[in-house]
C-alpha cells in the first residue's frame, strides 16, 4: 500500500510539475503580449487558462481520493494537503498571467505602460519566468537552498515594485492618472505572482523539514 502511495506522490509531483511549465509560459506570454501591444497573444494567454484551472481541479481530486484511500499521516499527509495548496497556488499565478493579457488586450492598439518603463517590465517578466522554472525544479528535488534562491527572486521583484510605485507617484509623472493605475496594477500583479512562488517554495519547505508555514501572500 505504501509503494502505491508513493507513486501517487510521484504523479501529483509530476502534474504539479507541468503546471508550473504551463504558469511560465503563460506569463511569458502575458508579458510579451504587454511589451509588444499584440492582442492575439493576450488572447491564447486568456483562453489557455482554461487548461491550468483543469489541471487544478484534476489534481485537488486526486488528493482527496488518495487522503480516503490511504488515510496518511504525519509527513506524508504534509505532503498531499501540500501538494492541494500549492495547486491553488499555481492556479492564482495562472490567473494573475490572465490579468496582465487582459491589460495587454484592454489598452490596444497601444501599449499599455510608457516607453520608458518597458525594459523594467520587461525584467519583472523574465524574473517572473525565472520562479516558475525554479519551482519546477523544487517541485521535482525539494532542497532548501533552491528554495532560499526563489525569494531572493522575489526581493528583486518587490524592489522593481517599489521603485514603479515611486515613479507614479513623482511629480516628474507625465503620463496621466490612467498610465498611472495601468502600471500600478500591472507591477502589483507581477508582484502577487512572485509571493505565489514564494509562498510555494515556503510550502514545500514545510513538508520537507515539519518547519512552520508562513503564508507570503497573506503576511
Amino acid at each position: 500500500m505504501r509503494d502505491l502511495f508513493q507513486e501517487e506522490l510521484v504523479g501529483i509531483n509530476n502534474d504539479i510539475s507541468q503546471m508550473a511549465d504551463l504558469v511560465g509560459k503563460a506569463i511569458n506570454k502575458a508579458t510579451e503580449s504587454l511589451l509588444f501591444a499584440d492582442r492575439e497573444i493576450a488572447e491564447r494567454v486568456i483562453e489557455s487558462d482554461v487548461l491550468l484551472n483543469d489541471l487544478a481541479s484534476a489534481l485537488d481530486e486526486r488528493c482527496t481520493m488518495l487522503t480516503a484511500k490511504q488515510q496518511p499521516v504525519a509527513t506524508e499527509l504534509r505532503s498531499v494537503l501540500g501538494s492541494m495548496r500549492i495547486a491553488t497556488s499555481m492556479e492564482r499565478m495562472g490567473d494573475l498571467a490572465v490579468h496582465v493579457a487582459k491589460s495587454a488586450r484592454l489598452r490596444y492598439p497601444a501599449r499599455a505602460v510608457p516607453d520608458e518603463l518597458v525594459e523594467t517590465f520587461r525584467t519583472l517578466g523574465h524574473l517572473a519566468e525565472e520562479l516558475t522554472q525554479q519551482l519546477s525544479r523544487l517541485v521535482t528535488n525539494p532542497d532548501v537552498t533552491l528554495a532560499q534562491d526563489i525569494q531572493k527572486a522575489d526581493d528583486k521583484v518587490d524592489a522593481l515594485h517599489r521603485e514603479l510605485f515611486r515613479i507614479v507617484l513623482s511629480p516628474d509623472w507625465q503620463h496621466g492618472v490612467e498610465a498611472a493605475v495601468d502600471v500600478t496594477l500591472l507591477s502589483r500583479y507581477y508582484e502577487r505572482f512572485a509571493d505565489h512562488a514564494v509562498s510555494i517554495a515556503r510550502r514545500i519547505v514545510h513538508v520537507l523539514t515539519g518547519e512552520p508555514y508562513i503564508d507570503t501572500v497573506l503576511h
